[in-house]
């Protein structure tokens, strides 16, 4: 229904953002490539449906104006800044702890589910996607028809997109683990990993520091 009220011109536009927006690199893209290229696509998989999930509760937050309260209060804003680092961090060191681990046991003593929530809490930690919903999302509803249905809507459209996206660089990541079947290579690869997902944590931390309103 909320579809319906949306012209297809300002649909495809909206599409178009979303698909730019998750095509930049960020901790969502970059952390799905971790779990896939260390762990397997099938916990890849697992995780881009957490953050599909995680970006949908957003989304219907947005709809709700719980988003708008955590873009206007400085104090939830960081405290969601501080605690997304701070999850970044602990699954860089999970990853970094496991990299000696051969890749076949790591994934096989590991359920989806895992990796589910922490692609689910990354992105219910991260603030930058309450600022989309609240800074670009608006740009698109109109203002002769209810909000909160083309809010929903939009939010269902931006979610299947990055799922898309997600999916696909899980799919490309996933060829990695063939090398990492080499223990030669498995260990220091891995690492690196996770390494990656350090700096990821600390620009996120850094690019955040600002409340954009």
């Amino acid at each position: 229904m909320g579809l319906a009220m949306i012209d297809p011109a300002i649909l495809l536009a909206f599409a178009g953002t979303a698909m730019l927006i998750e095509l930049t690199p960020g901790p969502n893209m970059v952390y799905l490539a971790v779990v896939a290229a260390s762990q397997g696509r099938r916990l890849g998989y697992a995780a881009v449906a957490g953050v599909a999930v995680g970006l949908a509760v957003v989304g219907i937050a947005a709809a709700l104006g719980l988003a708008a309260a955590i873009n206007a209060s400085p104090l939830l804003f960081q405290a969601l800044r501080f605690g997304g680092v701070a999850y970044m961090l602990w699954l860089a060191w999970d990853g970094w702890r496991d990299a000696s681990e051969p890749v076949q046991k790591v994934a096989s003593g590991v359920a989806a589910r895992t990796y589910f929530r922490r692609g689910l809490i990354t992105n219910l930690l991260n603030p930058k996607a309450a600022v989309f919903y609240v800074a670009i999302l608006p740009s698109f509803v109109r203002a002769d028809a209810p909000v909160m249905s083309q809010t929903l809507a939009l939010s269902a459209v931006f979610v299947v997109v990055a799922t898309v996206i997600h999916a696909g660089i899980v799919s490309l990541a996933g060829t990695a683990q063939v090398l990492l079947e080499n223990e030669r290579y498995s260990r220091f690869i891995r690492r690196a990993l996770a390494l990656a997902l350090v700096a990821v944590a600390l620009w996120f931390g850094w690019a955040t520091t600002f409340n954009p309103r």
